[in-house]
């Protein structure tokens, strides 16, 4: 529970106990937890209503195998035509590719386009396996298998997370694993179910953010006051999305998987998963902006114990102004590069950017940019406050 003791590595909780508040801040957090955990389970899909067996590569006769490539060799595919469209086709080179399977050999080709992006002798790959009657057993490229670099990048990022930051870092893993479990066993498996996509998402969040920050944190008050800021960042987020997603008419479709999604599970709610998504995509950014405006208010105050409310507000809105900033171009980045590609073929078809950003699928992005950045830069001076309040008062 919430707590005010001293630690001998940090001045986040310094001073006498406060056991009044403590208490209090323990009733109130864990009647929070309590709400989170009955609408979890009020809103925990029902196992019939979550498609089951939609594997496009699961038909009958089709299959997916593991293979490893022996033998690449490149032929000339080179043409021309007229296209559907009517405009000039020209391809590149392509390749003729042997690989080993289990119990035989695959061979199949690759366009110019999938040769291009690289692939060798000792590529460990899947590749899809047609066996119907009456015809012989063909093959052809799925994708590569990166289950060992993906492995291994991970490993070292955790290695290098705890070596670094110690037993929070240890913790912070921990978190991790909660918030992949929260995601993988609820939020996705309600969104595929039907379930209304925003109230999962919130009450997702909560949950992961109780766990999450007392985790990587530390049970205080301090934490406390970080998490007071976040859940309501989380609300603020979620009111100003779905407000946003109806204003923009956005429904969710705006590319080829989106299409595919809602042709294989036609009882998803789409625009209700935009507004959810800018609710988790900020989630992440929200909790280091809050937890860094609490432990400025505790420093500071531990620093400067006879400084008035106001002044220590004023002082850590200031390094909240800079947080504020950064974090911004944090988001920004960060959905321009998951948008690269499409940013890069509007561009390829000379589109400007004004009619660019009002298609479907970018529109979606700087909405989402947009609403995550309300979401933070009100959480700010609201998480202040919390701190402000519940630090240690200069008498005590």
């Amino acid at each position: 529970m919430p707590h005010s003791h001293s630690h001998s590595h940090s001045t986040a909780d310094y001073g006498p106990p406060r056991r009044v508040l403590t208490a209090v801040l323990t009733v109130v957090v864990l009647a929070i937890a309590a709400g989170a955990i009955a609408s979890m389970v009020a809103l925990w899909p029902d196992a019939d209503k979550v498609p089951r067996n939609t594997n496009p590569y699961g038909a009958k006769g089709v299959s997916t195998v593991d293979a490893t490539v022996t033998n690449v060799d490149p032929f000339n595919c080179n043409s021309s035509g007229e296209g559907p469209d009517g405009k000039l086709q020209v391809t590149g080179d392509c390749a003729h590719i042997t690989a080993t399977v289990k119990g035989g050999t695959a061979k199949f080709d690759l366009d110019a386009a999938r040769y291009k992006t690289g692939i060798s002798n000792g590529d460990q790959i899947s590749v899809i396996r047609i066996s119907r009657a009456g015809q012989p057993v063909s093959f052809e490229f799925l994708d590569f298998r990166r289950g060992l670099p993906l492995t291994a990048l991970a490993a070292i990022f955790a290695v290098l997370v705890i070596i670094v930051a110690r037993w929070r870092g240890l913790f912070a893993m921990v978190g991790i694993g909660v918030t992949l479990l929260a995601l993988t066993k609820f939020m996705l498996p309600a969104f595929l179910a039907g379930e209304s996509p925003l109230p999962v998402a919130i009450v997702g969040s909560t949950a992961i953010m109780i766990v999450v920050l007392y985790l990587a944190h530390g049970i205080s008050i301090r934490t406390t006051s970080a998490l007071f800021g976040t859940l309501v960042g989380i609300g603020m987020t979620a009111a100003v999305g779905v407000g946003a997603t109806g204003w923009s008419n956005l429904s969710g479709v705006g590319s080829e998987d989106d299409t595919t999604l809602l042709a294989t599970v036609p009882g998803i709610h789409l625009a209700g998963i935009v507004a959810a998504t800018m609710v988790i995509a900020g989630l992440g950014v929200l909790n280091d902006v809050t937890v860094t405006q609490a432990s400025a208010v505790w420093e500071m105050r531990a620093l400067k114990p006879a400084a008035r409310g106001a002044e220590l507000f004023a002082s850590a809105m200031r390094i909240g102004r800079d947080h504020i900033a950064s974090s911004v171009y944090t988001l920004v980045f960060a959905y321009a590069g998951t948008a690269m590609t499409v940013l890069l073929l509007a561009n390829a078809y000379q589109r400007g950017l004004a009619e660019l950003a009002t298609t479907e699928q970018i529109a979606q992005e700087i909405v989402r940019t947009l609403v995550g950045s309300i979401g933070l830069v009100l959480a700010v001076p609201i998480t202040t406050l919390f701190a402000v309040w519940l630090a240690p008062r200069p008498t005590e």
